[in-house]
């Protein structure tokens, strides 16, 4: 759908900000009701952005924290985070007050694996049980996710991690343990996540975990990788554990357990930068880079033509029956969407002997700094296209918006209405996808709390609810996004939220005093 149909339907929120109340007002009338009985709403966090006790209990290092120790988050790290490892408790009541039916959360591997392998770390498994026990008992479904971006350093050092084909070994192991011990409770598990974007960061640049890349592709100092080959030799094996776990659940817990199990990818909204025929071209074709990357393999059996054309023998190639297991290898696609790029063509870049996977695309990608903390523009016509093009292309798989936030400066100020905006345009995108036909089963918010961000740290935050870092106890502030959210989802309509009052404080108030 083209923006100036979405500006004349009025998609886009109107707010006031009027001393310490703010009105919001839309002329896009959809409430909590609009959607089916059974969609779920919720919110979600990882595990080494939220949890802190990082040194505590058994846990050991991962891939996540030697890249913070090694200074690339702005000198910041998540040993302590939101402390959710002892807060987990007054998180869920958060949860309760805000009217979450969800709540998207990572297992640290090395938590409960601190081997990587072999036995279990029993106050790790107490503190999984203990979460998803109290998510339950609160009638809060736990959607659990086993990989992100923190797999264990011993498995790194021993064997390169995911450029190894033993990680398949590992990762299916880690994953029976967690389908053994979680899943009498966990019905919803997402195996890897973003492992396009995990990929193109940790295994081209070198800018998120485990920072492997090579000159002159290299955006930090790392020395070790090859940014030509390991971006995909990595998402080559972590296709191959990810149908290994699904196949090992399929066949070992599903009758039990009635569980599903599926894999979340980064998405963009692709716009070419002209009308002309090779920028149109030059989109899809980053398009099969980002997306099809992932889904041809799951939905066919094997990479795009595009892919295997300009990477050539850099890029894997599957055996029949590594095809086989990975098609159809998944009961739910998570999809994780923020914003749009436009792209150009720029063809001219495959005459280059040596080029990664970025040169591969051939093409130029103008879009938002992703390492910046500037806001997002609220353009939720992208996420609608992306709903759109796995309805048709991809058969229309069940779908849960896994990660959609607006990102703002960290401060202390409550009154996020930018993130009010952002999440009542994309909310309403989502609809309109849900009434087109998509197969759309649940969207979670991100993030719950402000927590320790992969490339900023915490200069910048998505959360509902601010944390007081220089508190102590680490309070916690529902933030207006959070009071708009509980509204929503206790089913008033978003024309008619109404004044949302922030009493006679000036900043800080406690959640107390929201949720009378």
């Amino acid at each position: 759908m083209e923006p100036q149909r979405w500006l004349k339907k009025g998609m886009m929120v109107s707010l006031l900000l009027v001393s310490l109340a703010v009105e919001v007002l839309s002329a896009d009338n959809y409430s909590r009701h609009d959607f089916p009985l059974d969609f779920v709403f919720g919110s979600g966090t990882s595990a080494y952005q939220v949890e802190g006790a990082s040194n505590q209990e058994g846990r050991t290092s991962s891939i996540w924290d030697a890249f913070a120790y090694a200074g690339y988050a702005h000198g910041a790290n998540g040993d302590v985070a939101c402390d959710s490892y002892h807060k987990y408790k007054e998180d869920v009541r958060l949860m309760v007050e805000t009217g979450l039916d969800a709540y998207r959360f990572s297992i640290a591997w090395s938590r409960l694996l601190p081997n990587g392998r072999g036995s279990v770390n029993p106050k790790g498994l107490q503190y999984y049980n203990n979460l998803i026990n109290e998510l339950i008992s609160n009638g809060i479904q736990p959607h659990v996710t086993l990989h992100n971006y923190d797999l264990p350093q011993v498995l790194e050092d021993e064997y390169g991690g995911w450029v190894s084909r033993e990680v398949i070994r590992d990762f299916t192991y880690y994953a029976d343990v967690c389908f053994r011990e979680f899943g009498d409770r966990v019905l919803y598990w997402t195996t890897v996540n973003e492992p396009n974007v995990f990929a193109l960061g940790g295994y081209d640049q070198g800018n998120s975990p485990p920072q492997r890349c090579s000159p002159p592709f290299c955006a930090t100092k790392s020395t070790r990788g090859n940014s030509t080959s390991e971006p995909y030799l990595a998402v080559h094996h972590i296709l191959l554990a990810h149908s290994s776990a699904v196949r090992l659940y399929r066949r070992k817990y599903r009758d039990k357990q009635q569980g599903f199990v599926g894999i979340s990818i980064y998405t963009y909204g692709f716009f070419p930068l002209t009308n002309t025929k090779k920028d149109v071209i030059a989109s899809q074709r980053v398009r099969d880079f980002l997306v099809g990357w992932i889904m041809e393999p799951l939905q066919h059996g094997d990479y795009p033509i595009s892919m295997k054309t300009n990477a050539g023998a850099r890029i894997p190639a599957f055996t029949n029956r590594e095809s086989e297991q990975v098609k159809g290898s998944y009961d739910f696609i998570g999809v994780i969407h923020y914003t749009n790029i436009n792209v150009t063509d720029n063809s001219d870049i495959l005459k280059n002997q040596l080029r990664d996977l970025t040169a591969d695309m051939a093409a130029k990608i103008l879009g938002q700094d992703l390492f910046s903390n500037e806001e997002y523009a609220v353009t939720p016509w992208g996420l609608q296209q992306e709903l759109y093009k796995f309805k048709h292309l991809y058969g229309n798989p069940p779908i849960f918006i896994h990660e959609n936030g607006q990102r703002t400066a960290s401060n202390s100020s409550l009154q996020d209405v930018s993130r009010v905006k952002y999440l009542h345009g994309y909310i309403g995108a989502m609809l309109d996808a849900l009434r087109e036909g998509s197969n759309i089963k649940g969207y979670f918010a991100w993030s719950f709390l402000d927590l320790f961000e992969l490339l900023d740290g915490y200069r910048s935050s998505f959360g509902l609810y601010y944390v007081d870092r220089d508190d102590p106890e680490l309070k916690r502030y529902p933030k207006l996004s959070a009071i708009w959210y509980s509204q929503f989802l206790k089913g008033r309509k978003t024309s008619n939220v109404g004044t949302i009052e922030l009493k006679k404080y000036p900043s800080l108030v406690s959640v107390g005093q929201l949720f009378e």
